[in-house]
């Protein structure tokens, strides 16, 4: 009895400090909109360069009137979750194949390090050539700057796995087949889902550096668009809503693993 009125206890104390902290990134947040609202009122910095989130409200108004804001953001989130889903695909397969095959994984590690070290902002410019202005290139893009960290991560996830159980497997007459459905599958799962929360910032960034140079649509393009023509309201605009898109995806993710966990632990 007293075990349980302390589990109570503790749960309440916990569902208390969750909505501590959930009100105080509440405050802050709109701490720093009242903050930068009246900067921008006082004179305090320059609201041509800053902008204001008033004046941010009345630019997305109007792009929503001309039913141009939601054509690029449908672009920008569509070439990411297809690039996300792509390298979720390949990354998973790949850390399967060099689980499987150990000899061949410690042949690429040095090569994957060297591709996964490259700076993306400078292979932009090459996809453009190889593979034209396209939305083809944008993903891919996108796929570049998540792709070999991916496969790395859920290599090292892989090789975590408790090798007393999969010696029991393999007792049992299981090969490395059933070891990797059977043990190694399972027990990566949480590293599976805490990459993938890592991975859709990633992709997102690629994409919006993909259509920073090949793009007639998306967000990236239209930051570069804004300040080609000093439409800086515009450029800022689209970076808040990136900053959102990131976020949903983000806490989305964080969502699917939390239900994960609880049914897990269940």
């Amino acid at each position: 009895m007293n075990e349980s009125s302390a589990q109570k206890r503790y749960l309440r104390k916990l569902r208390s400090r969750r909505r501590q902290t959930a009100l105080l990134r509440i405050s802050v947040f709109a701490g720093f909109l009242l903050l930068w609202e009246a900067a921008a009122r006082l004179g305090w910095i320059d609201s041509f360069i800053f902008s204001s989130p008033s004046d941010l409200v009345r630019t997305f108004h109007t792009m929503l009137l001309n039913q141009s804001l939601l054509s690029h953001i449908g672009i920008t989130l569509a070439e990411t979750l297809l690039s996300f889903l792509l390298v979720t695909g390949i990354s998973a397969a790949a850390a399967v194949l060099l689980w499987l095959f150990p000899r061949f994984a410690e042949v690429s590690e040095p090569y994957m390090v060297i591709l996964n070290s490259l700076p993306k902002s400078a292979l932009a410019p090459l996809l453009i050539v190889w593979l034209g202005a396209n939305m083809r290139t944008i993903i891919v893009a996108g796929m570049s700057v998540a792709l070999f960290g991916s496969i790395m991560s859920l290599y090292a996830g892989f090789r975590e796995t408790d090798p007393d159980m999969v010696k029991l497997v393999q007792t049992l007459g299981g090969g490395k087949s059933a070891c990797l459905l059977k043990v190694v599958l399972p027990s990566s799962v949480p590293y599976l889902l805490s990459t993938f929360k890592v991975n859709i910032g990633l992709c997102l960034v690629g994409v919006v550096i993909g259509e920073f140079i090949g793009a007639r649509k998306g967000l990236g393009y239209l930051i570069i668009y804004g300040s080609q023509v000093f439409k800086l309201n515009m450029v800022i605009l689209s970076i808040v809503i990136l900053c959102a898109i990131a976020a949903a995806l983000y806490g989305l993710l964080g969502l699917l693993e939390k239900r994960y966990l609880r049914e897990s632990e269940g």
